[in-house]
């Protein structure tokens, strides 16, 4: 079904009670989805030979020695939990920056948190974690592992609901309505 076409918003879906409209500002799209897409070619990259336990190991062991005088048997727990925490990291803003491309593509009026937009960054988040796997899998220097998966999935989940929470601690039209923003703040997101 059909709307007038404004600046912001055209072509009406219905999604259960609150209508969503495609975005026509194309500029602010594209900026959203730029970002989520230089972060993927981030994560492309970390999932190649030159970012593997080896190798970051090599550059990390030297820094943490001169810096905390960490000996090698301890260095092993301390690399693991850095690279981990990349994982974290690295998903969390993956799936906040997959939460701002959704919520620009297809914006509710004055809502600014949506379940949508937050169950299809987690599911976008979750799928680019298993392809990288998947391709770690291929590598000699790299193992996929389908605990990285659950660990970065999670990641996900816990950044949407920061988000979540960011947003409702900045809420403007009072207790009632977390979701619900004024135009003026939904920007200043």
């Amino acid at each position: 079904m059909g709307c007038r076409t404004s600046r912001r918003r055209c072509e009406t879906w219905v999604l259960g009670k609150l209508h969503a409209r495609l975005n026509s500002d194309r500029h602010q799209l594209l900026k959203t989805w730029i970002a989520a897409v230089l972060w993927l070619i981030v994560i492309c990259i970390e999932s190649t030979a030159w970012l593997s336990a080896h190798n970051t190991g090599l550059l990390l062991y030297p820094l943490l020695h001169f810096l905390f005088g960490v000996d090698p048997s301890g260095f092993e727990t301390w690399h693991f939990l850095i690279r981990k925490s990349g994982h974290v990291f690295g998903y969390g803003l993956l799936s906040i920056l997959l939460f701002r491309a959704w919520r620009e593509t297809l914006p509710f009026d004055h809502v600014r948190w949506s379940f949508r937009w937050a169950t299809i960054a987690v599911l976008g988040t979750a799928l680019v974690a298993s392809l990288d796997e998947w391709h770690q899998s291929f590598i000699p220097s790299r193992t996929g592992r389908w605990q990285d998966v659950v660990l970065d999935t999670c990641a996900g989940i816990g950044a949407q609901f920061l988000v979540w929470l960011w947003i409702f601690l900045r809420r403007s039209d009072g207790p009632r309505d977390a979701g619900r923003f004024s135009e003026k703040a939904a920007r200043e997101y």
